[in-house]
């Protein structure tokens, strides 16, 4: 049996489902050429992975002077500092639409929620971060801030959204999982690396580097969600989310910042090129999950 392909899906579940909550200097210029990009493994000299980075991307276009819509890409589970960095960024925008399959009106406290999540999927997720030795989105970014706002569907509406295209996330990780197993049949999958991570001295760190190495396979974990027609838990969440910035723009928002997952940013990268005539002119890339093993603390004094 495919164990091992499971612990991948089940972690590329845990990474493209939503975050459920309650029932410096100038970036360089982005070649247009290029495939749109979201999420990535930084490479040493010896091209061995050491940091998992996700984009900021910023559309803006000389129809729209003055707007720019910057993507944001988010990992669910990350190291603290980059929930600092985020923060951080977060205070230049003059608003944030974040995602958060939560009630209208919800409240996110500082920390994060309180008490054991009410989802399997918020169960899942925490595991993820206790397992890797991260931090949870939650927990970190602070969503008190003024300039925040929801911009995701509430439970009703996901689940009826869910319904009326037959879906389910038993059905979407069944997919996710197939889609392991024909990896690892055709010699692209991580199961030795997962295995070797279990029983290594620095198992956190090694299985952070067998699990984002399944992020360069983002794609096709993507097309096998999303499919043809789209889906609830991708595409109808940012259908959601463009009304929200829609209703920004004519509120006479300029600068604009969308904290999404890094799944969801390829179509919303097509949304905003199609429906918005905006282009990609900027990026920059921050950490959100270094990959290579602390080195020791040399003892006091200069001893060996």
């Amino acid at each position: 049996m495919k164990r091992l392909s499971l612990l991948a899906s089940l972690w590329a579940f845990a990474a493209v489902a939503p975050a459920l909550f309650i029932s410096a200097a100038e970036p360089p210029p982005v070649a247009q050429a290029e495939e749109p990009r979201f999420i990535r493994l930084r490479r040493d000299e010896q091209k061995q992975p050491i940091a998992m980075e996700t984009a900021v991307v910023r559309y803006a276009s000389a129809e729209r002077p003055g707007v720019a819509v910057d993507l944001i890409g988010a990992v669910h589970v990350g190291d603290q500092a980059y929930y600092d960095a985020l923060n951080k960024l977060f205070e230049k925008y003059d608003v944030v639409l974040y995602e958060l399959v939560a009630p209208e009106g919800t409240k996110v406290p500082k920390g994060g929620r309180q008490g054991p999540p009410t989802h399997p999927i918020g169960a899942l997720q925490d595991g993820m971060s206790s397992v890797l030795e991260l931090k949870h989105q939650l927990a970190c970014v602070d969503y008190t801030r003024g300039n925040f706002v929801h911009a995701d569907m509430s439970p009703d509406e996901f689940g009826k959204s869910m319904t009326d295209r037959g879906e389910s996330f038993v059905q979407m990780f069944l997919r996710l999982m197939g889609q392991g197993m024909a990896q690892s049949a055709a010699g692209g999958g991580s199961d030795a690396a997962v295995l070797m991570a279990l029983f290594s001295k620095d198992r956190a760190t090694m299985l952070k580097l067998a699990m984002a190495q399944q992020f360069e396979n983002l794609d096709g974990q993507l097309a096998v969600l999303d499919g043809p027609g789209g889906s609830t838990i991708l595409t109808e969440r940012n259908r959601k989310c463009f009304e929200v910035l829609d209703k920004q723009l004519q509120a006479g928002k300029k600068t604009i910042g969308i904290f999404y997952g890094a799944a969801h940013l390829p179509d919303m990268q097509r949304r905003l090129a199609g429906d918005y005539g905006l282009r990609r002119t900027t990026e920059q890339w921050l950490p959100a999950w270094q990959l290579q093993t602390p080195r020791p603390e040399k003892p006091a004094g200069g001893g060996k």
